[in-house]
């Protein structure tokens, strides 16, 4: 069964038709809401929104143990994380472009980088603290060092690529996930200390997210939704628009639904 967590922006999945609603327990405390089950194009679906449906939960205060534990009670061997992110766009040189092809080349390197625009990355540089990041914990539990060098499922990535294509949305393919611990957003000195690390997109909620899910041997992979450029880049240069973010993530999701509804058509039918 596939399962598509919502963040910021995609609290509920309007393309699915509802069959049920279900509260899990689990021994690591609630999840952030009931699981809601359905069918989209045909096939089982579960949607948890990352926050609770009324988004009450800062990323810090996600119970993100709980959440993948009750996937994965659930019969769920597939997740699909949608994440709003600010898109770390390199600094714009000083010096004017030489040329028209360098000229077009950072408009597209914009475009595929700033708001609105949809990211599958392949990698996470985790800056979280203080979160519950593991099952295997405790006196009673094993040491488990799970492989981490591939955070993202290739396979369900490879699926997400073809169904964009399908769709007719243009994604950035590549993309390197800095998890910070948030709930505030980052400074403009941190984002260039980011960039310096090799990240492109910003996001809070990627960890322990994505790890928990390799602990439990489920297939994952992150849309990341690109809401605004990040501290001291674009139009961000000297504060970032709480409201332009709310914006943007109304318009992008739509192409995330598109995504999605083909991913689970497999033909595009």
């Amino acid at each position: 069964m596939l399962a598509i967590i919502g963040g910021s922006g995609l609290t509920q999945l309007t393309n699915l038709e509802i069959t049920r609603r279900q509260v899990v327990r689990t021994p690591y405390g609630e999840p952030s809401g009931a699981l809601t089950f359905g069918r989209m194009r045909g096939r089982d679906i579960v949607f948890l929104a990352r926050h609770g449906y009324g988004h009450t939960l800062a990323p810090h205060e996600v119970n993100y143990r709980a959440n993948i534990w009750a996937l994965h009670a659930q019969g769920v061997r597939e997740v699909i994380a949608v994440n709003a992110v600010g898109g770390i766009t390199p600094r714009a040189p000083t010096t004017p472009p030489s040329s028209a092809k360098e000229s077009s080349t950072r408009e597209a390197l914009a475009a595929l980088s700033g708001p609105g625009a949809i990211v599958l990355p392949d990698q996470i540089i985790d800056y979280t603290y203080g979160r519950k990041h593991t099952f295997f914990e405790g006196a009673e539990a094993p040491v488990v060092h799970i492989d981490f060098t591939q955070p993202f499922c290739a396979t369900l990535r490879s699926a997400l690529l073809a169904a964009a294509g399908r769709a007719g949305v243009a994604v950035q393919q590549h993309g390197v996930y800095a998890a910070v611990q948030g709930p505030r957003l980052e400074t403009a000195a941190e984002i260039d200390r980011l960039e310096r690390d090799g990240a492109t997109i910003v996001g809070m909620t990627g960890m322990p997210e994505a790890a928990l899910a390799r602990e439990m041997e489920l297939g994952y992979t992150m849309v990341a939704v690109v809401a605004n450029h990040a501290a001291g880049r674009g139009n961000s240069a000297e504060s970032i628009s709480v409201a332009e973010i709310g914006r943007v993530l109304e318009r992008a999701m739509q192409n995330v639904r598109t995504i999605v509804e083909q991913l689970v058509s497999g033909d595009g039918s």
